[in-house]
């Protein structure tokens, strides 16, 4: 399988290549040359399979030869080593839970792929690798636990100062060894503006730059996993799917329209957004015009030009009326986030944090349009890791969980930076 840049279809490279470069030279992001649907037998039977099976299956001919199978099986075994349940909200909605994971959000999945990937070509190669992430509020952690005291890799992570949670910046800033927070006075959008920058200047390249943003196919492509884990625990129930993600950078969902192009039967997919609503503003007149990010309460979400949205117009092919026949886009203010977690709370007792909250309003919003279907909505991160929002909203004390706990008396430590002259100076 060889990947080319959504900016010339001609540059093509390796599953390899794609990994270790992260973004095309001409800041293309990489996409797979061909998509080839599974089986019918394979959905037939999904649910005698082990999600290490799934995983295999799904993950396997976007790799190709490039890992042995042993060794894939292997990476799969360890990304996959936690529970992905759909929980039952009320009549007809689930929840599916993708915070089981060591820092406690959906993102484990993919840095915990990515980094054994990268460790695996790396094994017998004598360079290092930089690990340039930008973040909004999970991805950092996640990036973080994944490559924390991985071989010949160091990693400096991108966030925007003030605008992740107390928990999320532990994640980030208390682990040292390999793992360098740079703090930045902007927003994501700037944090993720001077990573792509860095790939390009030619300056660096001693560096051996990466990305572990979702923009990287080893961190985007395993975000497939979690949409057939749904399906194999729903399928008995022989309704239309309807899955609602809250988005951001929009490469969960893109994951999730990639499984539906390999045949998973999804009716149709919501991209929930807060006031971030460059999307939703598309599918209403047809202009894709970026803006810049807005501080929210899900704050994992705020992003005014996501990455991944032009990979889903790549399995469109830029056609929106195609588009919308299986995808739908919504945006929620902070005081509609509110509402609505405080009533699943009141209705069912269920604790939803904000993006979920988000998810959950566009998925209610899009059930009204599919009569008897089956509604899934994602939630993407543990209540805890936003615990001033969820206690005060709710008005409820969360119990701090045991992979948080081990962060509360750890110091932080970071460094400030204003601009890119300031990263690229870090870098050398």
């Amino acid at each position: 399988m060889n990947y080319y840049s959504l900016n010339n279809k001609y540059h093509s490279v390796s599953f390899k290549d794609a990994v270790i470069k992260g973004l095309a030279p001409d800041r293309g992001l990489y996409f797979p040359e061909t998509i080839t649907p599974l089986t019918q037998s394979f959905f037939d039977s999904i649910e005698a399979l082990s999600n290490e099976e799934i995983g295999l299956k799904v993950i396997q001919p976007f790799v190709s030869n490039e890992i042995p199978e042993a060794e894939l099986k292997q990476i799969i075994a360890e990304t996959l080593c936690f529970d992905f349940p759909c929980i039952a909200v009320e009549e007809n909605v689930y929840s599916l839970e993708l915070y089981h994971g060591p820092t406690m959000a959906f993102k484990d999945v993919g840095g915990r792929f990515m980094s054994r990937c990268l460790a695996y070509f790396n094994k017998n190669e004598n360079q290092k690798n930089t690990v340039l992430v930008a973040t909004s509020g999970d991805t950092g952690g996640a990036v973080a636990s994944g490559f924390l005291g991985v071989k010949d890799v160091d990693v400096v992570i991108l966030y925007p100062s003030g605008k992740v949670s107390d928990i999320q910046e532990r994640q980030l800033t208390t682990l040292g060894q390999n793992i360098t927070a740079l703090e930045v006075n902007g927003v994501f959008d700037d944090c993720q503006d001077m990573v792509k920058k860095a790939f390009l200047d030619n300056n660096l390249s001693h560096k051996n730059l990466t990305s572990a943003n979702s923009i990287n196919i080893a961190r985007w492509l395993p975000q497939m996993f979690y949409f057939f884990f749904a399906y194999k625990q729903l399928k008995k129930h022989n309704k239309p799917l309807i899955v609602s993600c809250p988005s951001g950078n929009f490469g969960n969902i893109c994951a999730g329209i990639l499984a539906k192009k390999l045949g998973l039967p999804i009716a149709h997919f919501v991209a929930a957004t807060n006031a971030n609503d460059t999307v939703p503003q598309f599918l209403q007149n047809g202009k894709y015009e970026p803006k810049p990010s807005v501080a929210t309460i899900s704050n994992a979400m705020d992003v005014g030009n996501p990455s991944n949205f032009v990979r889903i117009q790549e399995m469109y092919q830029n056609d929106l009326c195609e588009f919308k026949k299986d995808f739908s886009s919504y945006t929620y203010t902070d005081e509609e986030t509110k509402i609505a977690m405080q009533e699943i709370y009141s209705n069912t007792g269920y604790i939803a944090e904000p993006h979920g909250a988000v998810g959950y309003l566009g998925l209610k919003k899009e059930m009204q349009n599919h009569s008897n279907s089956i509604g899934i909505f994602l939630e993407t991160a543990h209540p805890i890791k936003f615990l001033d929002v969820v206690e005060s909203v709710l008005k409820v004390q969360l119990s701090i969980p045991t992979q948080i706990k081990s962060l509360l008396d750890k110091e932080k430590t970071s460094i400030k930076i204003n601009n890119y002259d300031d990263l690229k100076a870090f870098l050398g």
